[in-house]
């Protein structure tokens, strides 16, 4: 069992990796972690190449790698950034060192072909994907109240993804919801349906790594407050508000390009400038302008919070839709 991280590269362009080490619902950079450790008790290995080419990453056509920098501006942008908080400051909800006992960020584990596969039971069982889920023993949980678990099989080309996932005392796995994602296909789950994320998406497809040379996928963020409507490429909404100012699930914003990230360091700078051309994806409810990551040793958490000098009105939504080739698919247009 490896745990690792992976990146997904921007449609059409370069090709998907495995890289680094990896690790939601954590504090992230708000406090300092390396007051109760300085770096993970993960084991890290060093980034080595695939073994398996192809099965790293989504499709290069995907939505998730798409280029947005010239979209058109989303008529409801400004509402939307101003309901999320145009004052309020993004948050890098990953880096190095543990709090509470649990790195930073969403962890990943790589499975073998072989490992033995488990039932699990869902809370959302009519949502889920029913398994079962190839669990090894010693499997990252992501710290906090979400316990992600994510579930990469490279050789069998699927990522495996659970929600609020729990060890029973006799043995047996149960979870809030799960889904399965094949990484051959731009298949979107059905509509209406959620993932392991509240918008029905990968969660696996908008982390960011320490060891991305160059991000080329958009990045998963989060907002206290949500309207129950959703955006392609997402499939659920996960509220009970009508008000038409709040974000739906799926939104794509991205950094304007007019802001300064020259002075950034180089950590921060590529994630900000990553922002500008790939963008974010809203997937899911939390903290405003939280943004998702693996943890790793080599994050500088300083260097990191050089993101928090962003806030929501350096974002604009731009809209998707010229892009969609079919409402049930994440292929992209060129």
């Amino acid at each position: 069992m490896v745990v690792v991280a992976l990146a997904v590269a921007g449609c059409g362009r370069g090709e998907p990796r495995l890289i680094g080490p990896a690790g939601q619902g954590s504090p992230g950079l708000g406090a300092d972690p390396s007051a109760e450790a300085s770096a993970s008790s993960t084991s890290v290995p060093e980034p080595g190449p695939s073994a398996t080419g192809s099965c790293d990453g989504l499709p290069a056509n995907n939505i998730w790698r798409a280029d947005v920098s010239k979209l058109p501006v989303h008529k409801s942008s400004a509402a939307y950034v101003a309901s999320i908080g145009a004052a309020a400051t993004m948050h890098p909800d990953f880096g190095s060192g543990l709090w509470e006992g649990a790195p930073i960020g969403i962890p990943v584990t790589v499975v073998k072909p072989d490992q033995a596969k488990v039932k699990v039971t869902f809370q959302y069982g009519r949502e889920s994907d029913p398994g079962p889920y190839p669990i090894p023993a010693g499997v990252a949980i992501e710290g906090g109240s979400d316990r992600h678990i994510i579930l990469h099989d490279p050789v069998g080309c699927k990522v495996y993804e659970l929600f609020a996932a729990q060890k029973g005392g006799d043995g047996g796995w149960r979870a809030g919801s799960g889904a399965v994602f094949d990484l051959r296909s731009n298949r979107l789950r059905p509509a209406g349906w959620t993932s392991a994320d509240a918008a029905g998406l990968s969660i696996f497809a908008g982390l960011t790594t320490y060891t991305e040379k160059e991000i080329n996928h958009a990045l998963r963020i989060t907002a206290a407050r949500t309207q129950n409507s959703y955006l392609w490429p997402a499939r659920h909404a996960a509220s009970s508000s009508s008000d038409a100012a709040l974000p739906p699930m799926g939104l794509r914003l991205r950094l304007r390009a007019g802001a300064d990230t020259s002075r950034m360091p180089a950590q921060a700078r590529r994630i900000a400038d990553a922002m500008k051309k790939y963008g974010v994806i809203l997937a899911d409810n939390g903290s405003p302008w939280y943004l998702s990551g693996a943890p790793d040793p080599r994050w500088s958490n300083d260097a990191l919070r050089a993101l928090k000098s962003l806030r929501g009105s350096d974002f604009e939504a731009v809209d998707t839709s010229g892009l969609m080739v079919n409402k049930d698919s994440g292929e992209c247009r060129h």
